[in-house]
């Protein structure tokens, strides 16, 4: 009784680390298909991923968020690029921030990622 106890714990914990490494896996960022999105919803019209445009550089806003919650800054920026809500420019004022045209949020969670992932970054920003 004590084997078989044994034998299915450490099925579960194999089980358990084989889950988390899949969804480890799952999780990683597809910089191509974030980059394509971006594109074909006109992002980079407002944004580069280095340089100042009329809105901030991707790396910039990585470097902005490098040290807060992850899970509520995916959550923050999100809702900024589907609900409209205000975007503050430098020059003070404010403009409706375009709405990413994709429902699916595996996607919309892709961009964020990828975003947040890149280095090199800084903020405030200097343009």
């Amino acid at each position: 009784m004590k084997v078989k106890i044994r034998v299915n714990a450490l099925i579960s914990v194999v089980a358990t680390v084989f889950g988390l490494s899949l969804s480890a896996s799952a999780l990683a960022v597809d910089a191509d298909a974030a980059l394509s999105l971006a594109r074909q919803n006109g992002c980079l019209k407002c944004h580069a991923v280095d340089k100042h445009k009329d809105g901030p550089a991707y790396r910039d806003v990585a470097a902005k968020y490098k040290d807060k919650d992850h899970a509520e800054t995916v959550k923050k920026l999100i809702n900024h690029i589907t609900s409209g809500e205000k975007a503050k420019f430098p020059d003070g004022h404010e403009e409706e921030h375009k709405i990413i045209k994709v429902k699916d949020v595996a996607q919309q969670t892709n961009l964020i990622e990828w975003v947040l992932s890149l280095p090199g970054g800084v903020w405030p920003e200097k343009d």
